[in-house]
């Protein structure tokens, strides 16, 4: 029999564990592995190949990280540099959708504003440099954790448990943690969805990005390499689901009238699939030895093309804050560095929340004052060189408090 007194097995520990490993997790991780040397863990029930027919748009900055992180050349190939963006604002019976701005792609020479790049891509290139730096994965969720002292005790979903310094918070808009740890979100839903879907066509397109302003809502179509495109075409949600459930050449029929002909004849080349639009911002990011990042954090519009970059931001802010932090000694969860994380990330993604629910109120609306309002105040501003090369740097995010990883300096 064994010892009334005998103690229990110590947890087995690690720095940080960060729960998903979607892109904004494996960045945060390889970043932290490779910054400070921690031992991370990356939980995620879901296995790879969930981002199948969804890309993004990587601004300057996000590309630049991920270069010094080892990871861009992995990239590269698969990645279409944005040459320029063109915004119209018209009806889907209008015969001709007149150009209100156009911005030019680069920032600097050679160096693309951004990159339009498949989800799937970065995300197998992250995995594989975190198994090189040494970061350990596991198939299974964060289901509760407890603060003991300097730590937290996690129990996950498979009913291992362990002790860690820090605990991350990256599974997404409807985070399970960030309601466990009893953080409030505000945040409202726009009663739209959001089609994505990735398109071949007959002509290249010459790296150009569009953005039609369409009164159910933006419709984007987003150069990837070779005569394809992914779009993301926001719909309210009923008729989007209306237009899922077309056949394949009905809904081809539909996809050209807002995608238009210039560039040929249209193919699917993946499955669309619709995902629910909203904006939402939690009343904090950070808790005792608990932080969230990504979407657990934030959540805006896709028009911006941004939601990914944000959260590659606060990966970013986040590592830079936690290795600078380690050198003097301090424990990754230490109250002053997340408190450092948050005044360097609330205000920022709480003014693009603002910029983005405004724009998109602005948009999904055809009153004659307000489309005669708006396309005035896009043609100012395309007779504005400077203004138009603030947005885009704006847009790249290289302007601000740039963090080191997005200057491509090392941590």
């Amino acid at each position: 029999m064994a010892n009334d007194t005998q103690q229990a097995a110590p947890l087995p520990r690690t720095d940080v564990t960060i729960a998903g490993g979607g892109i904004v997790g494996l960045c945060l991780a390889v970043a932290l592995r490779q910054g400070a040397g921690l031992s991370v863990l990356v939980c995620d029930p879901l296995p790879p190949g969930k981002d199948v027919g969804r890309a993004s748009a990587l601004a300057a900055g996000a590309q630049r990280m991920l270069a010094e992180l080892g990871v861009w050349d992995a990239i590269a190939p698969a990645a279409q540099p944005v040459s320029k963006m063109v915004v119209t604002d018209s009806r889907l019976a209008d015969p001709v959708r007149q150009t209100f701005i156009t911005f030019d792609g680069e920032i600097a020479p050679d160096e693309p504003f951004a990159y339009i790049i498949e989800n799937a891509v970065v995300s197998e290139a992250l995995r594989a440099a975190a198994e090189k730096a040494g970061v350990v994965t596991a198939l299974t969720s964060v289901k509760a954790f407890t603060e003991r002292g300097a730590s937290l005790d996690i129990t996950l979903a498979d009913g291992d448990k362990l002790r860690t310094a820090l605990l991350v918070a990256a599974d997404g808009a409807r985070s399970a943690l960030r309601a466990y740890a009893g953080i409030a979100w505000s945040g409202r839903d726009y009663d739209q969805s959001g089609i994505v879907a990735t398109i071949g066509h007959e002509r290249p397109h010459d790296g150009c990005a569009v953005q039609h302003f369409l009164p159910s809502g933006p419709f984007a179509r987003l150069p990837l390499t070779g005569n394809r495109s992914s779009i993301v075409w926001t719909e309210r949600r009923e008729d989007a689901n209306a237009i899922l459930a077309l056949d394949p050449d009905d809904l081809v029929d539909e996809l050209e009238r807002r995608f238009g002909l210039d560039l040929g004849r249209i193919t699917l080349e993946t499955e669309p699939r619709a995902f629910p639009l909203g904006v939402g911002m939690a009343r904090r990011f950070i808790g005792d030895r608990f932080a969230l990042v990504g979407d657990a954090a934030h959540l805006v519009h896709p028009l911006a093309g941004l939601g990914l970059n944000l959260g590659l931001r606060d990966a970013a802010v986040l590592a830079e804050a936690i290795v600078d932090q380690t050198r003097l000694g301090l424990p990754p969860g230490e109250a002053t560095v997340l408190e450092s994380y948050q005044r360097a990330r609330r205000f920022d993604t709480l003014t693009l929340g603002v910029a983005t629910d405004g724009l998109n109120r602005l948009f999904s609306n055809d009153r004659l004052p307000l489309r005669l309002m708006r396309d005035l105040g896009l043609g100012l501003v395309d007779r504005m060189p400077g203004l138009k090369s603030f947005f885009i740097r704006e847009a790249a995010g290289v302007v601000g408090a740039v963090p080191r990883l997005m200057r491509g300096e090392p941590l």
